[in-house]
């Protein structure tokens, strides 16, 4: 009788915690009970737990994963192509968050740990990720959290100067150069705060573009995430004559900035903060948007 008194007892002060979840890949993932040792290998991952409140469970990060500053004080054990697989298992983590283009997957689940393959490229996947992840970790509601993004992200596109409504936006990922079309998670911030992505969703996501297109496009603005020291961008075939060029509406992001821009986590808002304060009159070429 005490032995199931004490049974009874400790089913009484564990909550209850039975989860599956369907991951990217279609694989179905089950716990017991919240996670409490996590290893994410992607930065929007890593941002997502922290979103949900349980930073203080993650025990590793990819490389490039820098936020919120007690993230960057944790091991970091590889990429997507490089992923220290030894370094992850002894760290004993029950739970690995993990993008489905990671060539690590194969390894660490016959190695026998939990692994949730997640790549969020929109919003839509944003918002999924967070209401998946947020009854498996029983920290915040992923729905609350979505809501807390989307109401600021309706207060920024709100923000933006009327005159500004409309605008003609190219938007550069790199000096390749690869854009980001309408297509792109990128592109959808920008058809949110109200303004026009000049490359469009039919070349992809992040087309690899001709110089010449965007000359044929004489954007309204141009904003570009790389902020390494590129040559002047009227130096490109063409660009003399486009009117963002000769105007000077031209947001060069730093490294931290495009972070922000650059990834589809729930940091959104703030990206498109940082594009309403661009179009505002944020322009410097050769500095960030204030």
């Amino acid at each position: 009788m005490r032995e199931l008194l004490a049974a009874l007892l400790c089913a009484l002060l564990l909550p209850a915690h039975a989860v599956t979840v369907r991951d990217d890949l279609g694989k179905s993932v089950s716990f017991a009970r919240p996670p409490q040792r996590i290893v994410s290998l992607l930065p929007s991952l890593s941002e997502s737990v922290c979103a949900l409140d349980a930073c203080a469970r993650l025990v590793a990060v990819d490389d490039y994963s820098n936020f919120p500053e007690a993230v960057r004080h944790l091991p970091h054990v590889g990429g997507i192509e490089d992923a220290r697989v030894e370094s992850i298992v002894a760290l004993k983590p029950d739970l690995v968050l993990a993008p489905t283009s990671s060539r690590a997957l194969p390894r660490l689940e016959a190695l026998g740990l939990k692994v949730v393959a997640l790549e969020p490229r929109t919003l839509a996947d944003v918002r999924r990720v967070l209401l998946l992840l947020g009854p498996v970790l029983a920290a915040r509601d992923g729905t609350q959290a979505w809501q807390a993004i989307e109401a600021e992200l309706a207060q920024v596109a709100h923000s933006l100067p009327p005159a500004q409504r409309g605008a003609r936006v190219y938007f550069e990922v790199s000096s390749a150069p690869y854009a980001a079309s309408e297509a792109s998670f990128i592109g959808e911030l920008l058809a949110r705060i109200g303004v026009r992505n000049v490359v469009p969703a039919a070349l992809g996501p992040f087309p690899r573009l001709n110089p010449e297109f965007v000359v044929r496009a004489d954007p309204d603005v141009v904003m570009l995430a790389e902020d390494e020291a590129n040559a002047p961008l009227a130096t490109r075939p063409g660009w003399q004559s486009l009117r963002a060029i000769r105007a000077g509406r031209v947001c060069r992001f730093t490294r931290a900035q495009a972070d922000v821009l650059v990834r589809a986590g729930p940091r959104m808002a703030e990206g498109a903060r940082l594009m309403v304060q661009c179009l505002a009159g944020g322009w410097r070429d050769g500095g960030a948007p204030r």
